[in-house]
């Protein structure tokens, strides 16, 4: 029950601020501010940080969603969290780097967060656009 409750709050905080990227708000209307970067640093924190704990929640309850080289992640509590969030950021913001490779359900899972990776900058891009030609 804690699992599916703690997943279930995850996803939900992943999806809040991805949500942010749809909804009508202005983007300041600058091409570049420190306000737009700390958006855009925001959004991508979360949905790593998110990642991250859906594949130590997933390790901890028994599926093996990676391995590290050709052993699976079998170190303590802080080892797991740390390999987590490692993984969630190279998956995130790039394809990987090889040294960690996702198995079994982490593989669909690994490509939706890949898939999201791609997509953020492409949205904030659309969005700043979108905004300035409604301003003018």
């Amino acid at each position: 029950m804690v699992f599916y409750l703690s997943l279930s709050l995850i996803v939900f905080c992943m999806a809040m601020s991805l949500r942010t990227l749809f909804l009508p708000h202005k983007i300041k209307g600058k091409k570049v501010s420190f306000e737009n970067f700390l958006y855009l640093a925001f959004i991508y924190l979360t949905v790593m940080i998110g990642f991250g704990l859906i594949y130590i929640l997933l390790e901890l309850n028994g599926l093996t969603v990676f391995m590290d080289g050709t052993f699976g992640i079998d170190d303590d509590f802080f080892a797991q969290l740390e390999t987590g969030f490692y993984f969630s950021a190279v998956t995130l913001f790039s394809v990987g780097y090889g040294d960690i490779a996702p198995i079994g359900i982490g593989r669909m899972i690994a490509v939706t967060e890949a898939l999201i990776g791609y997509t953020i900058p492409a949205a904030f891009v659309f969005r700043a656009v979108f905004d300035m030609e409604n301003n003018m």
